[in-house]
């Protein structure tokens, strides 16, 4: 005997269905980048905060190597953390003006392709988003340990 009525598990199956077609999928997909756009966005202004209030003012004071690091780290991620939010804006907007074609097959066949499209460009913005975030921490890190000559 089942936990559920039968009525239940009908609304139930019916929900599944609903959901496994492309524009929920395409929505369920948008919603999810929306959300890794705006984490990152937030991350990226905290950790420039942290960098600002608790990092080296002066690293010219550095010795040459660990200012260097500092320099590639701080310019890597900078790189990595711009291209993530680039890739999570396109991901949740798609580019403007763009007009879709009429016709139902085109339409389910674009909304299947753009969901996987939006997929995997928040899966690659993660994942620029936490080594870009590593290599903020890692150069603050390096201005802790070597603070330079004084």
């Amino acid at each position: 005997m089942s936990e559920f009525t039968p009525e239940e598990l009908r609304d139930a199956d019916e929900r599944v269905l609903a959901m496994a077609t492309p524009p929920e999928q395409l929505r369920a997909a948008l919603q999810q980048a929306e959300g890794y756009r705006n984490f990152l966005a937030t991350l990226t202004g905290l950790l420039t905060v942290v960098f600002v209030l608790k990092g080296q003012e002066n690293l010219s004071r550095m010795t040459t190597g660990p200012r260097w690091w500092v320099i590639g780290l701080l310019a890597g991620a900078f790189l990595l953390l711009l291209l993530a939010s680039w890739l999570m804006v396109s991901a949740v907007h798609e580019r403007p003006g763009r007009k879709l074609p009429s016709g139902a097959e085109y339409l389910l066949r674009y909304e299947r392709r753009r969901a996987g499209t939006v997929r995997r460009m928040t899966g690659w913005a993660r994942w620029m988003g936490l080594v870009g975030v590593l290599a903020v921490s890692a150069a603050s890190l390096v201005t802790w340990i070597w603070p330079g000559n004084g």
